[in-house]
């Protein structure tokens, strides 16, 4: 009796798991890449919108699309104060006018008056540094390396000056703006570096004898974690 084919349609969770795991193998180095820049912008996005709603002027911030705007995210003039709106529309605006003529003109009291919100640089930036803190987390935990912190904190930097260039169609030439770049790369790198240190130190170091793919010899791989327990035995 000839056997029928199944096809599952299930949604399988572990399969699922096990493919992304399989991924990070082949692909180590994309696959931890695009997961800390994932996991900053995550964090960015979990604390600018609050943070904006609650202390910035509201009306200039619903002019630009509100807290939740991917500007907030990706326009580096945000953070530095610039104004991304050229021009309010004259549509917007009131004129006074005496014996036929215009003696004056502003704004409604509903509408934004033009000025960027300094305040919200500043609380852009703060969101900047925690969210640099905390992949100095995200960096123990998936790069756990030393000599690998440098390189992958720098890449996070540089994609993310390729993505703000790209989004707000500028290069950033603001002094703030790097300041706060460069300051919380530094922070990540540092401490990244300094406790993934720590921890090789408390494991210790273990020579492991791997055997290369499709040859016999045997080739010795240098892993963090076994010297200390050797040496008790």
């Amino acid at each position: 009796m000839a056997k029928t084919k199944t096809t599952i349609t299930n949604w399988d969770p572990v399969l699922l798991i096990s493919q992304v795991r399989l991924l990070s193998i082949h692909f180590p180095r994309s696959f931890k890449i695009v997961s800390m820049q994932t996991l900053h912008y995550l964090t960015l996005c979990v604390l600018i919108p609050p943070l904006l709603a609650m202390f910035a002027e509201p009306t200039a911030l619903a002019y630009e699309g509100g807290p939740a705007s991917v500007g907030m995210v990706m326009d580096w003039r945000e953070m530095a104060g610039r104004r991304t709106v050229l021009e309010v529309p004259i549509s917007e605006r009131w004129w006074a006018w005496s014996g036929g003529k215009k003696i004056g003109h502003g704004w409604s009291e509903d509408r934004w008056s033009g000025t960027p919100d300094p305040l919200r640089g500043w609380i852009l930036a703060a969101c900047w540094l925690i969210a640099c803190s905390a992949d100095i987390y995200y960096l123990y935990k998936l790069v756990r390396r030393p000599r690998l912190i440098l390189d992958f904190a720098l890449t996070l930097v540089f994609n993310h000056l390729v993505l703000t260039t790209y989004y707000s169609a500028s290069f950033p030439t603001s002094f703030f703006f790097w300041m706060v770049l460069l300051g919380g790369a530094g922070l990540t790198i540092v401490t990244a570096e300094q406790l993934c240190i720590k921890r090789e130190m408390r494991e210790g170091l273990s020579v492991v004898p791997v055997r290369a793919d499709g040859d016999d010899i045997r080739v010795e791989e240098m892993e963090m974690g076994g010297l200390l327990n050797d040496r008790m035995d």
